[in-house]
């Protein structure tokens, strides 16, 4: 049976849990050890180590379902956390990401061939091709140290109980936000920070930065709405909010500058013109434009929140409002 990353236990009656209440409770069961965060900050070869074997995932699954990298990273993280850090030769990683993949590949229903992907990496970098066996083992040697526990619990399954907490019910705008929502985790992902926040507070997060971008008007009604849920915790929730701003800024501005004509120097790029913002409301919501994204870096690490509580305060990007 197919297994989707938004219903983790769907149809699956092993974990004695009550629907959203139980994936709370057991997904720190499923995410790396604290120690596993604190090495991989600590020395510059480990991180090397994870960003090469997420490069090969995301060379993988180029052409397929983005979740499925996402899940394939989740088991690299796992697996590394219990085992250790690999030595960092080139083709021991290799192993590592094809057979991360291919078990998220098999978990998620994807059609699979290893040996065209990995001829496909054979194009890209040489290398050797691994015989069908060596990688069952090294899939062995992973399901052994995630426990089987394949069914992971990921930021994705908590996406609809947060967005169902905001007074949104038109279909489509629900839909833009969610749409909005996944693209962050996405991009988030390969950032080591995030792996001290748990995936109900990453969701979180990327769902108030996200609701900041589409509705900004409302934003601070949609984070209070988050803050008083009793199944997070505010500051861990203000944290990673403020993190993930960081990452997306810095996600933009690298795609800004390699959008930007050659003609246009590095010094004078924050003066380019941009078109104006737009904005539609939908039914009360007012819908701010994609265009919001394309404000500077500075202006978009400005929208952190300074505090929180009774004496809530939050700063807003300056906004044109049509």
């Amino acid at each position: 049976m197919e297994f989707h990353l938004e219903n983790p236990l769907q149809n699956f009656h092993d974990f004695h849990c009550d629907g959203i209440s139980g994936l709370f409770l057991i997904e720190s069961d499923h995410i790396p050890s604290q120690n596993y965060f604190h090495t991989l900050n600590a020395r510059d070869l480990d991180i090397f180590v994870r960003r090469k074997v997420v490069s090969i995932i995301s060379q993988l699954s180029c052409n397929l379902d983005p979740l499925l990298s996402y899940l394939a990273v989740n088991y690299l993280d796992q697996f590394m956390a219990k085992q250790g850090i690999l030595k960092p030769k080139p083709w021991s990683l290799r192993l590592l990401a094809m057979s991360c993949f291919s078990l998220a590949a098999k978990m998620m229903s994807t059609e699979y061939s290893a040996t065209n992907f990995q001829a496909l990496l054979e194009q890209s970098d040489g290398g050797i091709i691994f015989e069908t066996e060596t990688i069952q083992r090294m899939e062995a040697l992973i399901l052994g140290a995630l426990q089987w526990r394949m069914r992971s619990i990921t930021p994705f399954s908590f996406i609809t109980f947060f967005i169902n907490l905001f007074t949104l019910k038109d279909p489509p705008i629900r839909q833009i936000l969610k749409d909005r929502v996944v693209e962050i985790i996405l991009k988030s992902q390969s950032d080591i920070k995030l792996l001290e926040f748990k995936p109900s507070i990453i969701a979180a997060s990327a769902l108030l930065c996200a609701s900041h971008e589409l509705f900004p008007f409302q934003y601070p009604s949609f984070f209070r709405a988050i803050s008083d849920s009793s199944y997070v915790n505010k500051e861990s929730v203000v944290q990673c909010y403020s993190l993930i701003l960081d990452i997306v800024a810095e996600e933009e501005c690298v795609s800004m500058f390699n959008a930007v004509p050659s003609s246009i120097t590095p010094v004078n790029v924050l003066d380019h013109p941009f078109p104006s913002s737009e904005s539609d409301r939908i039914n009360g919501i007012t819908v701010a434009a994609s265009t919001l994204r394309q404000q500077d870096n500075t202006d978009h690490k400005r929208r952190k929140i300074t505090g929180y509580g009774n004496n809530q305060t939050v700063h807003i990007s300056r906004i044109k409002q049509c």
